[in-house]
């Protein structure tokens, strides 16, 4: 198992032109490989029928399980509307849903977003809001990094006087193994700008539990 795992190990190597480093990922059939590997630490054997057409698949869902990695947030924020007939207040997008993977076991934890934020100048066409969710929640993720990443995101693009964002999710590594408590959810918060006031926040957070619209 060693060898395999040191013929999967991330090359890196360092660009000259721009002193980082750059990494190598494996070919697609290095990819099968890992996963017959982890069939057969499961307790199966990967040439059974059902089984060996598995690898192909597995590598095939990952990519797009982790397309999040391929996808720039900045490039679908990039466009803004202006003529919003002087609109200053906030906007809210609820109940984004997502789906995302715990980079500590790799298994799932989904959920919803909400997204609040006050225009400076102009708004983002609000399908966009939602892509951003899918460009952090399509990688291995925490889901405290997943709602600064969304949050700083939008300010950086949109300059807004202040964003506000709300994740709520279920993590299938507590309620499948370890403590196995299912039905608990996480509720994770960041706030720029305006929303750093706490009556603010009070109205964000009034706004996405109120009742349907």
């Amino acid at each position: 198992m060693d060898n395999v795992v040191k013929s999967l190990s991330v090359e890196r190597a360092i660009s000259p032109s721009a002193g980082k480093f750059i990494i190598k990922q494996p070919t697609q059939a290095q990819a099968e490989d890992a996963v017959r590997t982890l069939i057969l630490w499961a307790g199966d054997d990967p040439s059974r029928e059902g089984l060996l057409e598995t690898p192909a698949r597995v590598a095939k869902a990952y990519r797009e399980l982790y397309r999040g990695y391929q996808e720039d947030a900045g490039a679908i924020l990039d466009r803004v509307f202006e003529e919003v007939d002087g609109y200053q207040d906030m906007v809210l997008v609820r109940d984004i849903p997502f789906h995302s993977h715990c980079e500590h076991h790799m298994v799932p934890f989904v959920g919803k977003v909400h997204i609040g934020y006050y225009p400076n100048g102009g708004v983002v066409g609000l399908s966009k809001l939602a892509r951003v969710v899918d460009v952090f929640a399509r990688r291995l993720q925490t889901q405290e990094t997943m709602t600064a990443q969304i949050a700083h995101a939008i300010e950086t693009s949109l300059k807004p006087h202040g964003v506000a964002v709300l994740v709520e999710a279920e993590h299938m590594c507590m309620s499948m193994r370890g403590v196995q408590k299912q039905g608990s959810s996480t509720l994770t918060t960041q706030y720029t700008g305006r929303f750093r006031d706490a009556a603010e926040q009070v109205r964000f957070f009034t706004m996405v539990k109120s009742p349907g619209l």
